[in-house]
């Protein structure tokens, strides 16, 4: 069994993380650029983070000076931790808002399914191999609102 730690996975998303990998929304906004290397990211790396650790996906509104600015993606583990490895992209003070989990679709993904099996593959070259898309399919733990 492979063992993977968050400092690990962290340089392999940093050192795969490109243009040609970025959301296209996102290059519609604002170029990518090395010094913001996580920016457009946010779908795809949630994704292999659920690959590697399960959880939830999960997903809120990106607004900027009253407007909304597309969606943001990150993972609710199944320890209950939310982990966004990619919430640095925001330096002109966007905020998230109405978090919500969402179920992971099955099969190949109906957009960005090209730049998330490149993003996969470059970080497959840092860490060895990855498990499949989706196989760690563990939801977090539910939340009460008592106690």
């Amino acid at each position: 069994m492979t063992t993977w730690n968050l400092l690990d996975l962290d340089r392999a998303l940093r050192a795969s993380w490109a243009a040609d990998t970025c959301s296209p929304d996102d290059l519609l906004r604002e170029e990518w650029r090395v010094d913001n290397p996580a920016w457009g990211h946010c779908d795809i790396s949630a994704l292999l983070v659920h690959d590697l650790f399960g959880g939830d996906l999960m997903v809120g509104e990106v607004h900027l000076a009253g407007e909304q600015h597309g969606f943001h993606w990150w993972n609710a583990l199944p320890s209950g931790i939310h982990l966004d490895v990619t919430s640095e992209q925001f330096l002109r003070g966007q905020q998230v808002t109405g978090a919500r989990a969402v179920t992971r679709p099955p099969g190949p993904l109906p957009h960005r399914w090209a730049e998330y099996l490149l993003l996969r593959e470059r970080v497959a070259g840092h860490l060895g191999p990855l498990p499949e898309p989706g196989a760690m399919s563990i939801p977090a733990p539910s939340r009460s609102s008592e106690g």
